[in-house]
């Protein structure tokens, strides 16, 4: 998408003040971000006009129920762009989020800036790392860190900082295919230790965890 297109939204949340408060957020955004479905049930992203939307925001805590990880888990799988929005702060849940392939996990207190800059990157398919996120992360010392090779560490980071793997080929003097066939590796490496990473949202987790990346970075 390009990065100065209008940006359509289905929030999913049961609270009737939050999704307000969303609306008011987004129509704020310099960048048109239009909500085109609200509501408390997950179904609204699987009608129209929800499910033509370019983003969904998920609350991830619906009624009295527990966390929603099979929805996003349905969402990611159908190639929709997920920004989980939720009042759980702790560093498994978010986790879990992105191992199921979230673009992000927000919580609420984090307010207006980051979920509309978060709604804005993952409508871009970029990477983005909201404060608490970045917090849960930062404190999270893995043992079982893959041995990437030093070709594969710049490859990956490059890829972090671009808009595309196009852009990553030009930079480095590669072709795409082998832009792939490196991203493929470090994938298979982080699944061979059980840290498996499907996106690039994942990846980027694994990579600030792991000290490759730093959060200033992104």
């Amino acid at each position: 998408m390009s990065s100065s297109a209008p940006v359509s939204v289905v929030v999913i949340d049961d609270h009737p003040a939050i999704l307000a408060g969303v609306e008011m957020w987004y129509a704020a955004s310099p960048r048109p971000i239009t909500v085109v479905a609200a509501s408390g049930s997950v179904r609204e992203a699987w009608t129209a006009p929800g499910s033509t939307a370019d983003v969904v925001v998920l609350d991830l805590q619906l009624g009295d129920g527990g966390p929603a990880f099979g929805s996003l888990r349905r969402l990611v799988d159908a190639g929709r762009q997920v920004v989980v929005y939720s009042m759980r702060d702790d560093e498994k849940t978010a986790l879990s989020c992105l191992d199921l392939g979230a673009a992000t996990f927000l919580t609420k207190s984090e307010g207006q800036e980051h979920l509309v800059e978060a709604t804005l990157a993952a409508a871009d398919e970029r990477p983005y790392m909201p404060p608490a996120l970045a917090g849960a992360l930062g404190t999270n010392a893995r043992s079982d860190r893959p041995q990437l090779s030093a070709r594969e560490e710049i490859v990956l980071i490059e890829w972090f900082q671009s808009e595309s793997k196009e852009l990553v080929a030009q930079r480095l003097g590669i072709s795409v295919r082998t832009v792939n066939s490196y991203l493929d590796r470090v994938r298979i490496k982080y699944a061979n230790v059980g840290r498996p990473a499907r996106t690039k949202a994942s990846l980027v987790a694994r990579a600030v965890q792991d000290g490759l990346v730093d959060v200033d970075d992104l």
